[in-house]
């Protein structure tokens, strides 16, 4: 008795693979099911495929499916916020007063991409400023951002 694939059995294994994503925390069973699911289609309409096109176009289409991930979706979806970076990435940041005289002589600054999670943010400042003045984070003391004016040069 010889063992024939059908376009069932490339079905099966895709959804095998894809299911055991919730298993596994590799990511790349997915893309292999999806190649698999792939395969079953082409197989299903062109049913003369022989078992090593089958095979070699299945790993042809998981990697694509793959490098594909990496290259165009993933890529949206990264975080253009500054949240959790760190402190060095922090300090240089620019943004502008938007109020003075809190508590302490701190200074509200709004930053024009959020900063460590926050686009606005009570600082302490090393000089006087004014409302509509430029500032940039100079350092980091516990929670509290440091300003200073910033100068275009």
């Amino acid at each position: 008795m010889q063992f024939v694939l059908e376009p069932w059995h490339w079905f099966v294994l895709g959804i095998i693979l894809i299911l055991s994503e919730l298993i596994l925390p590799a990511f790349a069973a997915l893309w292999f099911g999806i190649g698999a699911i792939m395969v079953g289609i082409l197989y299903w309409m062109f049913p003369m495929m022989g078992l090593t096109t089958q095979l070699l176009t299945w790993i042809v289409l998981s990697v694509l499916c793959t490098l594909a991930w990496f290259k165009f979706i993933k890529p949206l979806s990264t975080d253009k916020t500054k949240a959790g970076l760190s402190r060095e990435a922090t300090i240089g940041q620019v943004g502008m007063v938007i109020q003075i005289n809190l508590d302490h002589g701190q200074v509200k600054v709004r930053f024009p991409l959020p900063v460590l999670g926050s686009d606005e943010w009570e600082c302490r400042t090393l000089s006087p400023v004014q409302v509509g003045d430029r500032v940039r984070v100079v350092d980091i003391l516990g929670n509290d951002l440091v300003v200073q004016p910033h100068s275009n040069n």
